[in-house]
Order: C-alpha cells, then structure tokens, then sequence
C-alpha cells in the first residue's frame, strides 16, 4: 500500500443529533479537502457522552441507535469514499452498548462494543466481549474506546489478529477530583499520550487517537488526540484545540521499519505469562 493520510479528530458533540451531524459532515469535508483517507471520530460523537460517571445522577444517557439504522446509513453516506470511524451508543434489544463503528459509502466495515468501563459508566451501558480486526479499503483495522487503551491486553489481542492501525476513540475527561488550572497541566493529560504512544510502540503499529473537546455535564474533555507511529513517536497531534491531527504514513513501510530487528510479536512467550 502506498502512503495513507489519515486524521485523529478532537471536536465537541452533544446531545442532539443533528448538530452532531452537522459537525461531522464539516469534519468529513474538512478531511476530504485534506486529501485524508483514514479519519477517527471522537467517542459518543454521535449523541454526546454521560453527564457524570457519578451512576446516582440523573441522566438518560444519549440516544440508542441501531447498527443497522437509518443514523448509520446517514454516516455511511456522508463518509463516501474515506473510511470513517464514530462512537456511538448502540441499542441492541432491551442492552445498550458504548460502541464504535467504521463505515465508508458501501456501508458498515466493523463495529466494536467497548469492553472496559471506568467507574460509574456499567449504570448505562453494557461491557462488549472481544476485541477483532477487520480489512478496510485502507488497511486491517482495530478499534479500542477509552478505557480500552489502559488496559495492553486490548490493543495486544488486535495486533495479534493482524491490525496495522489502531483506532482507539475516546471522550477522555480532565481530573474530576483535581483539575488544574491549564489543561496541559491536568494529571489525566500525561496518561492520555503516554498510553497512545505505549499501545503504538509495544505492538508496533499505527495508532489514531480521537478525543471530545469542550465541556458535557460535570466533565471537561481534554482533546489532545494525535497521530502516533509504531515506534512511539508522536506524528501529529492537536493538544488541547478542536481540529484535525493529520499526518501521511506509509503504514507497510514503518510497520517493516520497526520490526526489521526486534519483533516484539513473534518474540513473546506466552507459556511465561500468567
């Protein structure tokens, strides 16, 4: 595959829907202009985050959608030819699951229900069950939510199942018990990245990291979402501003480069791990 230019997004959603559309069709137009192929919405873009992970406070959560509904379709067509991946809250029966989706004009390429749930956030969703990779027009893609990327296993199991970009989509609060004044200073800021560039690096690929900005309830979003390569390094990234983090990368080509002396994934021993 010749070089992809692909975008991590940092943008503000809410509840209503329609604006939240109107938002990602002019991020979808934006990206477009920019010659992007690959672009990473936020987390819940599509409906707004939870208010509070507080599970006592009042609040209904965004709307449900189903994956095969009239929204999706709606993201689908507006994504036409790029690949476009968007959180949503996913309605399966009587269950609601924090999920994302990646879509292109043909329609749904891969869905993923976020298996790790901070405290608070089980009151309104269910936990998915697995994580897999999938081929899109642009490559094989894995899709981790937030809390997801604590956790190496995750992004280990997508890598191990043949991913060479990791898509991992967030509405990642500042300190909810310690904010600091600058948000480059906020203690939640630093693990954000660090976490980025450990899932990159220690699997040696390509990972896109997309973050709600803006303020929703009782939470404030950090934005900093970026563009990182597989041997860690940071390739774009939008700090704490709304905006696309775009960057060009021979995916083949820097996976190869980072494994042509140690690969980390053919080099485990797994009968020494408990």
């Amino acid at each position: 595959m010749s070089t992809l230019r692909m975008a991590a997004v940092a943008a503000e959603f809410g509840r209503d829907l329609e604006e939240d559309f109107a938002v990602v069709e002019r991020l979808i137009k934006e990206a477009r202009t920019a010659g992007v192929r690959l672009l990473a919405l936020p987390e819940a873009c599509l409906g707004g985050y939870l208010l509070s992970l507080d599970d006592s406070a009042s609040d209904e959560g965004p709307p449900a959608l189903a994956l095969d509904g009239p929204e999706i379709r709606r993201l689908a067509a507006l994504a036409g030819e790029l690949t476009v991946v968007a959180g949503y809250c996913e309605a399966d029966g009587d269950a609601r699951y924090n999920s994302v989706v990646c879509v292109n004009g043909d329609g749904v390429l891969g869905n993923h229900r976020k298996v790790h749930q901070p405290l608070g956030e089980d009151a309104s969703y269910t936990s998915g069950d697995r994580f897999h990779a999938f081929d899109t027009p642009v490559g094989r893609i894995g899709m981790l939510i937030d809390y997801d990327k604590t956790f190496p296993e995750s992004a280990r199991s997508l890598a191990l199942d043949g991913a060479e970009i990791l898509a991992c989509l967030s509405a990642w609060p500042t300190s909810i018990t310690n904010r600091a004044p600058r948000m480059a200073q906020d203690r939640q800021a630093k693990p954000f990245d660090r976490y980025d560039q450990a899932r990159a690096a220690e699997n040696q690929v390509v990972l896109a990291s997309s973050n709600q900005t803006g303020a929703m309830g009782g939470m404030r979003f950090l934005g900093q979402s970026k563009v990182v390569g597989p041997g860690g390094d940071i390739l774009a990234r939008t700090w704490a501003k709304a905006g696309l983090a775009v960057a060009e990368v021979d995916i083949a080509a820097e996976i190869d480069r980072a494994r042509r002396v140690l690969r980390h994934l053919d080099e485990r021993r797994p009968t020494a791990y408990r």
